[in-house]
């Protein structure tokens, strides 16, 4: 690069050149000071002017970061319930308490939270229809004062009732708001919308309930589902698809296409359920107010089945209790019953209270490689078992 003063030697030389070429008489007249002042004025436009002239950057050299191999890990949280043998919860487990296999893999435990230290998100959801009127009073008192009982100032419950469709009763609120509106919740005939009741309230809890929060769903219902989205379309594609030829069917014939029909579509909807509740890291426990009656019908089987393989794959509870009638000819006996009853379901939310005292979230980093969308088998045990029950999701979904 031309240094600073070669330049601006060439430009005052320049500059006399021209002057002296076309004003040849005004330089005969100039004196030594003015011709001088005003080279100078030049000099100082030529020394600006190199000034502003911007230096090049140089390229910067390419840098080699060398073999760099970067895993990408995910966290994987695993709500797990310990009891020991009268049911009560156990505390103060650590991670040390526990193993976790990946696939059959062992993974290394970052952290353990017990139920004390996470505060505890409730969805609970109310069937509302026919099904399960002749005991509908106790099932509501109950369930109110379970949520008064398990829920400590820290923790919310919402309430939604299972009817036609998604109902959100009361939003996210403390024990006693929330036990009120379970007691204002009115029996009706309407079908039920089981699953799109379970998709909606999973799609509540994952938008405000804080993210390290326990989320669970607790159900009282048969688990039967007549009336949901896709439930409903596989019924209206299936009289599309007969058309006039409906008129020629016998009814009882019909009724078994369409029972056929909706269990396909129950099938479906089990699996996509099931799979909305494992991403969302929400522990179901359901309660069958129909008790051993389930086994009446196939609706009934399949809607408890429902129920327990939901709770089987997440880590909770699907409670099936033998209740006694409360709707014979007897009256005495249906008020023993109902006594009965409800020290049965009383038995069943002290449970349900001591599994969600003792659970616990387990939380690894998973480094290994699965297709998206794949499920993942988990198996959580405990180093010390004797005397103790443990009950945790099977798996999850790779996101």
């Amino acid at each position: 690069m031309p240094r600073a003063s070669n330049i601006t030697s060439a430009f005052r030389q320049r500059f006399l050149f021209l002057l002296v070429l076309f004003c040849p008489k005004t330089m005969n007249h100039l004196s030594a000071r003015i011709l001088f002042a005003v080279s100078a004025i030049f000099l100082v436009f030529a020394a600006v002017s190199f000034a502003q002239t911007p230096s090049p950057t140089p390229t910067p050299l390419p840098t080699d970061d060398g073999d760099v191999i970067k895993v990408e890990s995910r966290l994987i949280v695993v709500p797990a319930a310990v009891t020991n043998s009268a049911g009560d919860p156990v505390l103060g487990l650590t991670k040390t308490s526990f193993k976790v296999l990946e696939a059959g893999k062992p993974q290394t435990i970052e952290a353990v939270s017990s139920a004390d230290q996470v505060p505890l998100e409730i969805a609970l959801l109310f069937d509302v229809s026919a099904t399960t009127s002749p005991m509908y009073k106790f099932q509501q008192e109950t369930a109110a004062k379970f949520l008064q009982k398990v829920m400590r100032a820290e923790d919310r419950a919402t309430v939604f009732s299972i009817g036609d469709r998604p109902l959100m009763i009361h939003g996210r609120d403390t024990a006693e708001a929330s036990a009120a509106a379970i007691r204002s919740i009115q029996p009706s005939k309407q079908y039920t919308a089981f699953f799109d009741t379970v998709v909606a309230a999973v799609d509540y809890l994952k938008r405000y309930a804080p993210e390290t929060s326990r989320r669970v769903i607790v159900v009282i219902s048969d688990g039967e589902d007549t009336y949901s989205d896709r439930i409903a379309k596989a019924t209206q594609d299936l009289y599309r698809t007969i058309g006039k030829k409906i008129d020629s069917i016998d009814s009882k014939t019909l009724r078994r296409m369409t029972a056929e029909a909706n269990e396909q579509a129950a099938k479906k909807e089990r699996a996509r359920v099931l799979k909305i509740l494992q991403d969302a890291d929400t522990v179901f426990y359901s309660i069958n107010p129909g008790g051993s009656s389930y086994q009446l019908n196939t609706i009934s089987v399949f809607g408890q089945e429902n129920m327990a393989r939901f709770a089987g794959e997440t880590g909770g509870t699907a409670f099936l209790p033998k209740f006694q009638p409360i709707d014979t000819n007897d009256g005495l006996a249906n008020e023993l019953n109902m006594k009965r009853n409800a020290q049965t379901l009383d038995r069943i939310f002290t449970q349900l209270t001591n599994e969600l005292r003792s659970q616990y979230l387990i939380q690894f980093y998973s480094e290994a490689e699965f297709p998206q969308g794949s499920f993942v088998k988990l198996n959580v045990t405990l180093t010390e078992p004797a005397g103790r029950s443990l009950r945790a999701r099977q798996g999850y979904f790779v996101k």
